[in-house]
């Protein structure tokens, strides 16, 4: 869909949504954090044929959904569910045999800066390989540290958040 004129797109994206609704009796709502446009790919090349991938501004989604409650109160109870970085998958076929293909496509990501691990991140106690002028960077994080043959080592493991994983695996 190409966007043109602001209120035209918006228009067809309206009734696209609400031809998928009608066509697809199916919903699965799926969180996008973190996917790449090339992952998002690969997951619509995956599921053709079977299963229909739409995402959209969360407000243009609950706008919809209010407008098509009237015959189909059902949808109600999606709304609490756009939030966030969601998209859409309508399908025909069996939800598992869909939840299966989008797992399939599911991949670790690096940490980024300011993003939140969705698993818990444990650093390992044991040689860093570091040398002694880091260990102030380990001083702020509170991990107990020496300095051993050169080098810093961790004394005891400890969990840390996502961003700090990366800047030790990094190094």
């Amino acid at each position: 869909m190409v966007k043109g004129d602001k209120s035209v797109w918006k228009s067809e994206y309206f009734l696209k949504l609400q031809r998928l609704i009608e066509e697809y009796p199916k919903i699965f709502i799926v969180g996008a954090d973190n996917v790449g446009s090339r992952q998002m790919q690969q997951i619509r090349i995956s599921l053709r044929g079977t299963a229909v991938v739409l995402m959209g501004k969360n407000t243009m989604i609950r706008k919809a959904l209010r407008g098509f409650m009237e015959r189909n109160p059902a949808l109600e109870k999606l709304l609490p569910y756009v939030r966030g970085n969601v998209g859409f998958v309508f399908t025909n076929g069996d939800l598992k045999a869909v939840r299966d293909k989008l797992l399939e496509n599911k991949v670790a990501a690096p940490a980024k800066a300011g993003a939140i691990a969705p698993i818990d991140v444990f650093v390992p106690k044991g040689n860093t390989f570091m040398g002694p002028e880091k260990t102030s960077f380990f001083q702020a994080l509170s991990i107990a540290t020496k300095i051993s043959r050169g080098t810093i080592e961790i004394l005891v493991c400890c969990q840390c958040d996502a961003l700090v994983y990366l800047w030790l695996s990094l190094r």
